[in-house]
């Protein structure tokens, strides 16, 4: 057996047309659907980034212990789990967060990796002297900075690097797998993992990309939006969303590469495809752009995913509505090789599901971002669930490796940490119990001190899938914080994140 695994970033599920989508053309998406089984109720889990990819490689919830931060020593990765059963696993990403201090334990955890450079922020390209006042005229001044070390200043520089289509990261995360593909087309028992940082911001795509997408702005470069509500005029707003489709469009142009060395190789008969994104990302529905520090609405949380094994390629075409979720992903790409999957995993292999379009998974899903609100689906309503009050305490990081995402924890906030012998969740690990406060870095980047909206609430998405206009609904909303709690207890919640809830 062998498997390719794709992993997209901030891909909103409502742009493909296998889910709907109607303003972006995505013929190879569509291709892929109609190869695969296609899940319509997968969420996500722990966001943003690399909080969903510790999901993803341990199978288990880690945003109610853990902000953004590394693989633990007492977390199991899939691909160090596939290696002991003689699996090779190949990593080919430009998501440069693997390199930072908070993902830098997860690329070691394959056979071997290949690390695409030039994405967004990436300290890649080294100017000492940038041409400051070109950059100021060419881009808007809202991704323009002159700071060294800002991600909007990096990605300027970058960009000087990347202007045919061959020198696009995503081109060459692609370019990189099809050749692991050619250099190993006669072997078995393999996994590639494929990923590429799009479409996330900046939307930046070949120009050939932006063809059929005209808008009325005229202004300089804009394709990277604010963590923010929107305030931009209308004609911004457009050069931005049709940005994005530009990006949307070279993911798919760039899957139907693989699609095609499929085809060309009958890969179908013997190799798993898995393909999905972490999360995905608001485009000023409800007024907002991005992600994190707005609720989590399903723009963001309900997310593509496809799955084609060649055993059941019979089922090409078919659709399964149970609720899923990334923290599933891990099981299943574990069961596609016939591994044993450790105790503590709490996700699923979705191997049953496609034997059975009746199979159930759980009665409810839980998501969200580390400190924010804990959020549940049934499917049918799902409820945002906020503290009381976000800045009331009750928050640790519970860890053994103190990073976070670009730096170490401070040693003003580790002061305050305190060892704890033994944690359920870590395995009887012991644990650093650190404070989540204003003194660390996180908490006014990716904490409670960003928060904006935080508000509980209670949606029908039957009756209204936009998520438009909460309900009050007593009985429904008992039973969601119910459903939380189980979740929770499964997931071993510190018994202060209970309180901090008021659950």
């Amino acid at each position: 057996m062998r498997t390719v695994f794709v992993l997209f970033d901030s891909l909103n599920r409502r742009t493909l047309g296998s889910y709907g989508g109607q303003a972006i053309a995505t013929p190879n998406f569509d291709r892929l659907a109609a190869r695969s089984v296609t899940f319509d109720n997968h969420y996500v889990g722990s966001l943003p980034c690399m909080p969903a990819r510790r999901d993803l490689h341990t199978g288990r919830l880690n945003f109610l212990h853990r902000g953004w931060g590394p693989l633990e020593p007492f977390d199991h990765s899939f691909a160090a789990l596939l290696h002991k059963s003689g699996v090779y696993s190949h990593l080919i990403s430009d998501h440069f967060h693997y390199w930072a201090d908070g993902g830098a334990t997860y690329h070691n955890r394959y056979d071997t990796y290949e690390f695409i450079r030039g994405q967004e922020g990436d300290p890649w390209k080294a100017m000492v002297e940038p041409p400051w006042q070109r950059f100021e005229q060419t881009y808007h001044a809202k991704q323009f900075s002159r700071q060294r070390r800002n991600k909007l200043s990096r990605h300027m520089i970058n960009r000087e690097h990347i202007r045919d289509y061959a020198d696009f990261p995503s081109v060459r995360c692609f370019d990189a797998g099809l050749d692991f593909i050619g250099t190993n087309a006669g072997a078995d028992g393999w996994l590639l993992h494929l990923e590429t940082f799009d479409p996330h911001e900046p939307f930046h795509a070949p120009e050939r990309f932006r063809e059929g997408l005209p808008t009325g702005y005229r202004g300089p470069i804009l394709d990277w939006p604010a963590y923010a509500r929107v305030n931009e005029t209308w004609e911004e707003c457009e050069e931005l969303r049709a940005n994005y489709a530009a990006i949307v469009k070279l993911c798919d142009h760039e899957l139907g590469r693989l699609l095609d060395e499929f085809d060309s190789r009958d890969m179908w008969k013997d190799t798993a495809l898995v393909v999905t994104t972490d999360h995905g990302f608001l485009l000023g529905e409800h007024d907002w752009w991005a992600k994190n520090i707005m609720p989590c609405y399903n723009e963001v949380a309900h997310i593509p995913l496809f799955i084609h094994h060649p055993d059941f390629a019979a089922l090409a075409g078919q659709r399964r509505s149970l609720l899923t979720q990334t923290m599933d992903l891990m099981p299943t790409l574990l069961d596609i090789f016939g591994a044993p999957t450790p105790a503590e995993v709490t996700g699923s292999s979705l191997l049953p599901a496609l034997r059975d379009p009746a199979h159930v998974n759980r009665a409810a899903n839980i998501y969200g971002v580390f400190g924010s609100a804990v959020n549940v689906t049934d499917g049918r309503h799902t409820c945002f669930i906020y503290p009381p009050d976000v800045h009331g305490g009750n928050l640790n990081q519970y860890t053994l490796m103190p990073m976070h995402m670009k730096e170490l924890f401070s040693l003003d906030e580790l002061q305050d940490a305190q060892w704890i012998p033994s944690a359920s969740f870590a395995r009887n690990s012991p644990v650093m119990r650190v404070p989540a406060t204003p003194k660390s870095p996180f908490y006014n980047h990716q904490g409670p001190g960003v928060l904006k909206d935080a508000e509980s609430a209670l949606y029908d998405l039957h009756t209204d899938p936009g998520q438009l206009a909460p309900i009050q609904d007593r009985p429904v909303q008992e039973r969601l914080r119910e459903l939380a709690r189980v979740e929770m207890r499964r997931h071993d919640a510190p018994p202060e994140y209970f309180e901090r809830l008021a659950l």
